[in-house]
This record gives C-alpha cells, structure tokens and sequence, in this order.
C-alpha cells in the first residue's frame, strides 16, 4: 500500500510502500479516508519528543478516519511516533477497535479528520476541567488556531454567554471572529502583562469566568488579571513560553484556580464521548475549522505548512 514514510527525524515523510497492515486479535484494520498533521505529529517526528526517539521509517500520523470492512466510518487514534508502530498517514491502518468511534452517515471526513482530538481536547478542558457553566463569560487565548476556534464555537454551543478571543496574526484574528467571537483581541511581540491585561478587560463585558489558555507565557499572567474572584484558567499548552510572569498577589487576592489540562488523561470512554459529540455537531454544521485538503502526493509540502491544519486525504 502507499503511505507517508518518516526515514529520518527532523525530515519530512516520502510517499513510499509499506506491507498491507494485517490486524491482531483485538484489531481491526481500517480503509483510510482522511487523516490530519497535528503538533504531535510534527513534534515527535523531530525526535525530541518526551516519548524518546522513534525507530525509522514509520508511518506518521496520531489520528485519523477511514471505513472498516463493513463499510461504517470510524474516527480512531494510533500511537505513531509514541511506541512502535505505524500510525494512520497511509491507505490502511489497523487500529483496536475498542478505540475506535462511529461516525454520523454522511459526515465530512476532512472536516472530522481536522478536529479530532484537538476538538476534544477544547471540550473537554472547558467543561471537564473547566467545569464551565451557561451563562458564563469565557476567554479563549490563541483563538486562531485549531483548538482555539473549537473552544470558541464550543463554548457559546455549551451555553456560555460571551466568548472573547485574543490572537496573534490578522489571519488568525479573523479565523476566531468567524468561530464567533464577540471580540477579538490582537496579541503582539514585547507586550507586557499589565498592557495586555487592559487590552482583554477592554474586550470583555466584565469579568471573565473561564480561560482557556493553550499558550502560557505573557498571555495567561495577563489573562488572570481579567478574571473574578474564584474564576478558573485552564491551561492545555505553551506556545507562547514554558513560564509564565504570575504575581502572587493576583492569585491570592482573586482566589484564582490555574488548572493543567492533557488528552492523555482521558479514559477511552470520555474521550469517545466527546468525539461523538464533536462529530454530531459537525455532522449538523454547528461546529468547522479552518483546514486544507491535499492528496497523499503532496505530503512533503503539507508537513511544512504551519498556518493552517492539513489533512491528507486518500
């Protein structure tokens, strides 16, 4: 079969052959249809990952969706890049099928196969760890990219009533608007957390009562600084910084919690669960992102794009 070979880390996969992929015995081995490069993808390609070092060539890719024999499509994850193991940027992938979840007839493959886990894991760090409740004001930090327009279209579809967003390029400004921001913040190089802190307070109609946070750094000190007494911030990543300016005082006077948040500690039962709900309201056009298709072919290409999610479809 054709597929995405890595054969050295820090390179971009070829288009190459591997043997077809046969299942074991709590396996099932499913027809390809779409499957996205995410930031794990990319990170443990590099072979700097905390996962060590992958054994080369192997098939990228952590997530994707495809048809099984008995032609229901499925969403399913692999561990490509993590352990051993070929993962779902090929024509066929074998997969457990415990892990794998039903999709809605008719549902954009390319469109699931975008959202994926990324989708998840807005969900689920709203209102798992979150615990986000109607009626309430959220911020969203790094609006533009995947999990950020999620959570912004996530947050008004579980109630809350204002999102405000802050981003960093005009691209990604407008990316968080259409998701349906009532506001949209501009996030710049050399901002310092008082500065930014009276930019988000201009967005929001008064204080804020969720933060979600996937960059750290700057960006969350000055986020707390927008929240009310017992407000939450829910961290998920850090592009902006490994560390963040906090001042205690901010903490202590407000009663503020800071939350971590990772896929990786979802059950397989909570994680199918949002991934069914993030395919229903896909499925009923409440829920996209903003991503490209390309062909197998075009796969060196598509591993270097950094502005957009890319979904390789088969």
């Amino acid at each position: 079969m054709r597929a995405a070979l890595l054969h050295e880390c820090g390179a971009a996969p070829a288009v190459g052959e591997r043997p077809l992929p046969v299942p074991g015995d709590d396996q099932l081995r499913v027809r390809v249809t779409a499957a996205s490069i995410t930031p794990l993808d990319l990170l443990c390609a590099t072979g700097t990952s905390y996962f060590g070092r992958p054994a080369t060539p192997y098939v990228p890719g952590v997530q994707g969706v495809g048809v099984r024999d008995d032609g229901v499509a499925v969403w399913f994850p692999t561990s490509a890049g993590m352990r051993p193991g070929d993962g779902s940027l090929a024509e066929y992938a074998t997969v457990r099928a415990a892990d794998t979840v039903v999709l809605p007839p008719g549902l954009d493959h390319g469109l699931i196969a975008a959202l994926g886990l990324s989708a998840v894991a807005a969900h689920l760090a709203l209102t798992w760890r979150g615990s986000l409740q109607a009626g309430e004001q959220v911020l969203v930090l790094g609006a533009g990219g995947v999990v950020g327009q999620a959570a912004v279209q996530l947050a008004l579809l579980c109630g809350a009533r204002r999102v405000v967003a802050a981003a960093r390029s005009p691209q990604a400004r407008a990316r968080a608007a259409r998701a349906g921001a009532a506001a949209v913040v501009p996030l710049t190089d050399g901002q310092g957390v008082a500065e930014l802190a009276a930019d988000l307070r201009a967005a929001t109609d008064g204080p804020v009562d969720l933060v979600l946070d996937p960059l750290f750094g700057v960006p969350a000190a000055a986020a707390l600084r927008t929240l009310r007494p017992g407000g939450r911030l829910v961290n998920l990543g850090s592009s902006a910084g490994e560390t963040a300016p906090l001042d205690s005082a901010t903490l202590r006077g407000g009663s503020l919690q800071i939350l971590g948040y990772t896929n990786n500690s979802l059950t397989p039962a909570q994680r199918a669960a949002s991934l069914e709900l993030v395919a229903a309201h896909a499925a009923a056009g409440r829920l996209t992102v903003d991503h490209e298709t390309v062909r197998l072919d075009d796969i060196a290409a598509a591993w270097s794009r950094r502005d957009r999610r890319m979904v390789v479809t088969f």
